[in-house]
């Protein structure tokens, strides 16, 4: 058996390919910025990124773009990538705001819904202590169990919440590097 190494393994890149007509159609119509700030068009971006989330995170990938029409002039593809790259450096710092949020929530929301446990425990034992018998003893599972419903939403966050969002965190950030080409179509 051969001995294991800690270096990782070189995948190849895997490869998204996208086929359109024009460099313009890379790009939303509506927004009025130059090309390199500009918002991709949203079936682009969809297409590009339901490919990215096919594979792993930390596995590589290439976008090739094939065009129909090269533009005149220089090639398009440094203003293509930096597009890309800029677009998806911006998705990325978008998800990392929308996390702390999350995560602001998270903290928020378990301060109220420990507070809460403590204020229903607390009456539970105030109001009911130790008598025995049927109401009591509702009353008394009742506001148990609604404190404990107080802790759905933070543990719903830690528990769940955090893991897509970072995961998409981390395939922007992969997309906002990844190498670009753009190839004549044919």
């Amino acid at each position: 058996m051969p001995p294991e190494s800690d270096t990782p393994v070189s995948v190849a890149p895997h490869r998204i390919e996208l086929s359109l007509r024009d460099v313009g159609q890379l790009f939303n119509t509506m927004d009025p910025s130059p090309f390199h700030d500009k918002d991709l068009d949203h079936d682009a971006e969809e297409f590009i990124e339901s490919w990215a989330f096919e594979f792993r995170a930390h596995e590589p990938v290439t976008l090739i773009v094939h065009l129909e029409v090269l533009p005149a002039g220089p090639s398009p593809q440094p203003m293509v990538e930096e597009a890309i790259h800029n677009y998806f450096t911006n998705r990325a710092r978008l998800n990392r705001l929308e996390f702390r949020r999350l995560m602001a929530d998270g903290r928020m929301s378990l301060i109220i819904g420990l507070l809460f446990l403590g204020v229903c425990l607390t009456l539970s034992e105030l109001v009911v202590g130790r008598k025995a018998g049927p109401l009591s003893d509702v009353f008394r599972e009742s506001l148990t169990i609604g404190g404990w419903v107080a802790m759905w939403r933070p543990l719903e966050i830690y528990l769940y919440d955090w893991w897509p969002l970072r995961h998409r965190g981390k395939v922007y950030a992969k997309l906002s590097h990844m190498p670009v080409e753009v190839r004549k179509k044919g």
